[in-house]
């Protein structure tokens, strides 16, 4: 039996109808960048999340370098100015803290929800700290209301890195409404996935929003009149178009999602995996399942031999990558833990009830 990591082709043929009418629709139009589709998604998106505003960009990381780059524009950040992240976030994360010349101050995680530790955020605040980058690991919220507060009494900016979270909630608010500003990726392996690259900046503050308005088109408000240096990062007409279908399904995808994840850990019975900690089932989309094994490799590749894929989120943390030798001496031990024993087994809206319980078998025979 071969059970994948997620099937992007089962995920999107269910609407193919529906996608296909859409691009045929921008295809018509004539009109293919900046036009009504991105401009109806925005307004679809910002609603769904709860926000006023919501712009379309390239990517998920250009989402997060923009929101950054904006508050250096406004004169809110300045280079050299702090900004704290979890250790084990993917690299996206410091990418656009460091794409800006700030520097990243990397905290340890919860090593329960492997999101950012509120007691921890506090020890790691000095002068220079101006704002706090949450990620939302594995698509469950980190502790917001308690960051939230931090970041009140400090006088931070908060942004939140949404990239695997979209729809999760905490009292009725959703992934994004909680921060000053939020990015969010539609890479297509997430949970609002596009047909290609694709991101989105959401965010009350329109100032802000002005600003990343121009970032995203040359530094223009108006073609020809460049206010800023900004770049070429814009959603297109036809992704716009596409998620604009398959947003009207992500409630019901996360509650497939969720149902697969309950059966995993109602009956996954192993004292060599330990099972993700639920902090509660609203503030989890589950863009991943991830265990911890201490013999990671080992449950890989038996699990592999079953005929089960599965991935490392992430293999090498952030300190530890050439790309940031100047990080290289850090001891971070919670997070470097994670990373050597995480494995991410398949999770999806189309898994089968034999492929659910063939994950399941495989993991309690390890």
């Amino acid at each position: 039996m071969n059970v994948p990591f997620l099937s992007l082709k089962d995920v999107n043929s269910r609407y193919s109808e529906e996608l296909k009418a859409a691009a045929c629709r921008v295809i018509d139009s004539g009109w293919y960048i900046l036009g009504d589709e991105v401009a109806a998604f925005e307004r679809e998106f910002a609603a769904y999340c709860g926000m006023d505003l919501c712009l379309g960009v390239g990517n998920g990381l250009d989402a997060l370098i923009l929101i950054l780059r904006g508050y250096k524009n406004l004169g809110i950040l300045h280079e050299g100015d702090e900004v704290i992240v979890p250790a084990n976030t993917y690299v996206a994360s410091i990418l656009a803290i460091t794409e800006n010349r700030l520097v990243p101050v990397l905290v340890e995680p919860d090593p329960m929800t492997y999101n950012l530790d509120p007691k921890r955020i506090e020890q790691a605040i000095t002068s220079k700290t101006k704002a706090i980058l949450v990620v939302h690991l594995y698509g469950q919220l980190a502790a917001m209301p308690q960051i939230v507060d931090i970041a009140r009494r400090h006088k931070l900016k908060l942004i939140e890195d949404s990239a695997q979270s979209h729809g999760a909630t905490i009292q009725g608010v959703k992934a994004g409404a909680f921060a000053d500003a939020a990015g969010f990726s539609f890479f297509p392996g997430k949970n609002l996935g596009a047909l290609g690259d694709a991101g989105a900046v959401v965010t009350n503050d329109q100032a802000l929003a002005q600003q990343i308005v121009a970032l995203r088109n040359y530094g223009s408000h108006i073609k020809y009149h460049n206010v800023c240096q900004g770049v070429n990062s814009r959603l297109d007409e036809i992704q716009a178009a596409m998620l604009r279908v398959k947003l009207n399904y992500l409630d019901a995808e996360i509650a497939a999602r969720r149902s697969v994840a309950r059966r995993y850990l109602s009956a996954i019975r192993n004292s060599r995996i330990q099972l993700p900690h639920l902090a509660s089932d609203e503030a989890h989309v589950w863009h991943l399942f991830v265990v911890r094994c201490a013999q990671r490799d080992a449950l890989q590749k038996y699990l592999q031999e079953k005929g089960i894929a599965t991935l490392i989120h992430y293999p090498v943390p952030p300190h530890q990558q050439p790309a940031y030798p100047v990080m290289n001496s850090l001891s971070l031990p919670v997070t470097e833990a994670i990373h050597q024993e995480v494995l991410s087994l398949p999770i999806g809206p189309t898994m089968s009830d034999d492929d659910i319980q063939a994950v399941i078998d495989a993991c309690n025979a390890f």
